[in-house]
């Protein structure tokens, strides 16, 4: 009997032990399990990014090879590296080495083991052959980089004036002045001032480009003028229409892109059609020229009295009279309206009383002329 109870205590000690040393060996495999799994699904280590909290340009987070930037431009192999831009770099199995910086001012960026490296003026593929070279010289046995751009801010140009959409756009690589008109949603075309774009007047006839460096070796052709040493104009309808690669200047960053607004020139008084006509693709009209806009006289046009009002730099007002009929004869010269000048054709006061009637023309007249003293 002593020894039945002997042999199982014994067996319950050993049972008792066994569940004791199950214990800690069951939660080392809860506390380690779950790691573990981890490093196999996700491979979090490798992924660490120190520089995360800089957040990503949001139209290029994907980090493919064409994406969208904010501007409407596409991020290309040609994109040109310059001050504020952010990179990722990464090393290929070495995530020790990732980290993200920023292209400071004077172009370079400061990367592990190397520090200071030129970045400015390089394309993201050619700072990446760079770093291989430079790392695997001295550090790293055939290292593999990849450069991620998270933020661009290097290339800015802006648009203004009669445009869809004016505003600063950033440049993934070498743009043409059509290129960048068309991320500005393109120029407006006559009659967008009372519909999509309210409130904005038709181009003109000039694109005006200036550049704080200037235009080094710059040559004059038809359609190209230099007004200053740091600015240029193109003739937009050339330029859209003619398809001259020579009108088609590369923009550079930081160039302000201005295309004008269409002057107006009016014309009132007795005319079929008065009102404001626009200089679309010219910077003038002839007196013929607005006079056939307005559709001609009305029935109490008076052909030798009319007057161009013409507002001065200085603000005051200089009053030319013409004789209409003079000039379409071909007896005078047909003077030229610029932009806000104004046609002034004046009214037949005789014509005027054929529809009322001989009897009421002439009591008006006799009234007139008793109001006068005449």
């Amino acid at each position: 009997m002593k020894q039945l109870l002997r042999m199982a205590c014994t067996t319950v000690g050993v049972l008792a032990g066994m569940l004791l040393l199950a214990q800690p060996i069951l939660a080392y495999r809860a506390y380690t399990a779950p790691a573990s799994q981890q490093d196999e699904t996700t491979g979090a280590a490798q992924d660490y990014d120190p520089g995360a909290s800089v957040q990503a340009t949001d139209a290029n987070a994907q980090g493919t090879d064409s994406e969208n930037v904010p501007g409407g431009g596409m991020v290309g192999p040609d994109y040109v590296l310059g001050p504020e831009d952010v990179l990722t770099i990464t090393v290929l199995d070495l995530p020790d080495m990732t980290q993200t910086v920023r292209v400071e001012n004077d172009g370079t960026v400061t990367v592990k083991l190397l520090g200071k490296v030129k970045a400015a003026g390089q394309t993201a593929i050619e700072l990446k052959h760079e770093l291989e070279k430079d790392w695997g010289r001295k550090y790293l046995e055939d290292p593999h980089v990849s450069i991620f751009i998270k933020q661009f801010h290097s290339t800015s140009v802006s648009v203004i004036g009669a445009v869809a959409k004016p505003g600063v756009y950033q440049l993934p690589g070498p743009r043409t002045l059509i290129e960048v008109i068309a991320l500005a949603g393109g120029i407006n075309m006559p009659g967008t001032a009372t519909g999509s774009m309210a409130g904005s007047a038709p181009a003109g006839r000039w694109i005006y480009i200036t550049r704080a460096k200037g235009f080094q070796g710059f040559k004059p052709i038809k359609g190209l003028q230099m007004i200053a040493p740091n600015q240029v104009k193109v003739d937009s309808g050339l330029l859209m229409y003619s398809h001259d690669s020579a009108l088609n200047i590369p923009v550079m960053p930081f160039d302000t892109i201005t295309v004008s607004r269409a002057g107006i020139v009016y014309v009132v008084g007795s005319v079929q059609k008065s009102g404001g006509f626009t200089l679309e693709d010219v910077d003038s009209l002839t007196v013929l020229q607005a006079f056939s806009l307005a559709q001609g006289c009305s029935s109490a046009c008076n052909m030798k009295h009319a007057e161009i009002i013409r507002t001065l730099p200085n603000g005051t007002r200089k009053l030319t009279y013409i004789n209409l009929g003079k000039i379409m004869k071909g007896k005078a010269p047909d003077p030229i309206l610029y932009a806000n000048d104004m046609l002034v054709i004046r009214g037949s006061f005789a014509k005027s009383l054929i529809p009322w009637g001989l009897s009421t023309g002439l009591g008006t007249l006799s009234g007139l002329i008793i109001w006068q003293g005449l």
